[in-house]
């Protein structure tokens, strides 16, 4: 009798040559829990996002999940420049090269696996009814291979942004103190709670001076976010201002790794353990996993 992993294997081949998945070979590969989605977004450029996503990533792995990296800023991504790996594939070969998912991933430290989206992400929405099919059965091998999925987002609120924020299971929203950065997370917020208010947003601020600066900013946004929108905030956490982020960044490395007993560290694994102890969507029958998540991308990037 063939084993799953035989099994999951003859499915890959079948995407290979673009034959058509069965309803048994989709329930192989949707036999185990679904990951979880977790988009990382902001408000603002140049507030250390792609590298909280990076360390988030890792001190997830170090906790023994299996996570996946899809690289998602369509016009500066850089996950690839800050773990110093040059991807050979992105999304854009799954959807014109007869490149399958697998091949597609990059390998970063502990055993994280990255994807680079290039403009493969906006040509989802220019795809037939077929392809996009085609692409939902590949693309659901993540689910199979990968505990947790981290989407690293642009900044701002484009469309492509904010379909990416509104597609996932839950919402990682990064702000440092500077008050534009406030102000550009508070507009975000906005957004979200015309789309939806039933959305929780999760708030890390960066670059905190202290602790009391971060708790001030977040107890001040999340009571403005109470009273005016309805949309639910919680905080995750704080990274402090640390001179071992910086010098790690020039040194292409994550900082957790390169100085694993600085404060920058120990906050990253502190947010990690309260990013896994929220209960999962699924459980009050939500649909998550990265097959669901891009259904519900690619239909609001078409509404």
């Amino acid at each position: 009798m063939m084993d799953q992993a035989n099994k999951l294997r003859q499915i890959i081949d079948n995407l290979k040559l673009k034959e058509p998945i069965s309803e048994a070979d989709e329930k192989v590969v949707q036999k185990n829990k679904s990951a979880k989605v977790i988009t990382v977004t902001s408000g603002k450029g140049g507030v250390g996002k792609t590298n909280i996503t990076i360390n988030l990533a890792i001190a997830l792995s170090e906790m023994g999940k299996r996570v996946t990296i899809m690289d998602a800023d369509l016009g500066l991504g850089n996950i690839d420049v800050l773990l110093g790996v040059v991807p050979k594939y992105t999304l854009v070969d799954v959807i014109y090269n007869n490149k399958n998912i697998v091949e597609i991933l990059s390998d970063g430290p502990k055993n994280i696996k990255f994807i680079a989206g290039g403009s493969g992400i906006e040509d989802l929405a220019k795809l037939d009814n077929y392809q996009i099919q085609k692409f939902l059965a590949n693309i659901s091998l993540l689910d199979k291979m990968s505990d947790v999925i981290l989407i690293d987002t642009g900044a701002g609120l484009s469309d492509n942004v904010m379909s990416f924020v509104m597609a996932a299971d839950e919402v990682v929203l990064v702000a440092t103190p500077e008050p534009t950065s406030i102000t550009d997370a508070y507009a975000l917020i906005k957004v979200i709670s015309k789309r939806d208010v039933n959305k929780t947003v999760r708030l890390i601020i960066n670059r905190a001076e202290s602790v009391n600066e971060a708790s001030d900013i977040t107890n001040k946004l999340s009571m403005v976010t109470k009273r005016f929108l309805e949309v639910k905030l919680q905080p995750l956490g704080f990274i402090p201002q640390d001179n071992m982020v910086i010098k790690a960044v020039k040194m292409q490395q994550p900082f957790s790794l390169s100085f694993p007993k600085s404060m920058a560290s120990k906050q990253i694994k502190d947010i990690s353990k309260n990013l896994l102890e929220i209960k999962n969507n699924a459980d009050s029958g939500s649909t998550t996993g990265i097959k669901s998540f891009v259904s519900r991308f690619v239909n609001i990037l078409n509404g």
